[in-house]
């Protein structure tokens, strides 16, 4: 990834997708994915306010240092459309400090792979990034989409867990684990 945070992240010639850092102007995208099908596994849709908090978020992340983490907009090639999001972050496990990623998809583009290629490409930023060896999903255990997403994307299941998202509302979530340090 380049330093320039509206530069874009260039996935392998072979990926479907692009990944392109969030910027200000993906905040319509963000209303977007905050449709009540793709938040139905994690608590429903976000009040406006919500939103523009969590688009606040990803905008200072992406801008912060990479190291951290990064949030991307998802965009499908040949067509350059702009199909979802992507990112990582800084989160605490029970072992200490690893990364943590998730995603959303429009669903005129689900089930066409861009899901699994974008998560590969967003464990490239962060093996990249380099500061932590292992890259969490928590899908919830009702999920099979994203759960096949990790499968597919080459993460090891370690098992259920319960987890909190959004804050206050509890989640039942398989702990997918993916090691950076792997070939």
């Amino acid at each position: 990834m380049t330093d320039d945070a509206t530069s874009p992240v260039l996935s392998p010639a072979s990926s479907p997708v692009r990944l392109e850092a969030w910027s200000e102007a993906d905040a319509d995208l963000l209303r977007a994915l905050n449709a009540p099908e793709l938040m139905e596994h994690l608590g429903g849709p976000e009040t406006e306010e919500q939103l523009a908090k969590r688009h606040r978020r990803y905008v200072d992340l992406s801008a912060d240092d990479p190291g951290r983490g990064r949030m991307f907009r998802i965009v499908l090639l040949p067509e350059e459309a702009v199909v979802g999001s992507i990112g990582f972050w800084e989160h605490t496990e029970d072992d200490g400090p690893v990364y943590e990623t998730g995603w959303s998809v429009l669903p005129g583009f689900q089930g066409r792979g861009v899901a699994t290629a974008a998560t590969r490409a967003v464990a490239a930023e962060a093996r990249a990034a380099g500061l932590h060896r292992f890259l969490h999903a928590y899908p919830s255990t009702g999920n099979a989409a994203s759960n096949a997403v990790c499968r597919k994307a080459g993460f090891a299941l370690l098992g259920e867990r319960d987890f909190e998202y959004p804050p206050g509302h509890a989640l039942r979530c398989n702990d997918w684990r993916l090691d950076l340090t792997a070939p």
